[in-house]
């Protein structure tokens, strides 16, 4: 045995004037979260690479922290493939609409198994950005900036 559906009224009955107006708000409604859905549906997808990382030729430097709020920062890199073992410093500088400041440093350290990571206290501002830094011989790389 089947139960046929509750039929809906699209059109309100004649002896309830606001009848109208509600089905005419009810209308906007669900246009309206169609519009939604339509706009989620079409958003970018995620990056492929995370925020705050950058590649390098042999390897990743990421920085990871609360971006925006003070906090604990860690720095890492990750080399690529199986090479000789170095000692690198990390850090990470930060910027708002007025400055950007020097590298402040966690330490220096080698690598191990190819990977390093060092962590560290910063204070910041909900209005700065901060990056990745990392130093090995002469040569400064640095991530990308992330804004909170």
């Amino acid at each position: 045995m089947t139960v046929p559906s509750p039929r809906t009224r699209l059109r309100p009955p004649a002896d309830r004037p606001d009848a109208h107006r509600r089905a005419r708000r009810a209308g906007v409604a669900v246009a309206a979260l169609c519009l939604v859905a339509a706009t989620a549906a079409a958003a970018p997808p995620a990056p492929a690479d995370p925020t705050g990382c950058g590649e390098l030729v042999h390897g990743q430097l990421c920085l990871r922290g609360p971006v925006g709020a003070e906090g604990t920062y860690t720095a890492t890199y990750r080399r690529d493939g199986a090479r000789d073992e170095i000692t690198v410093r990390l850090g990470y500088q930060r910027k708002n609409a007025k400055i950007t400041a020097f590298p402040g440093w966690f330490g220096s350290r080698g690598t191990q198994r190819g990977a390093v990571a060092v962590s560290g206290r910063v204070q910041m501002l909900p209005d700065e950005c901060i990056r990745g830094v990392m130093e090995h011989g002469e040569t400064v790389f640095v991530t990308k900036w992330s804004c909170g």
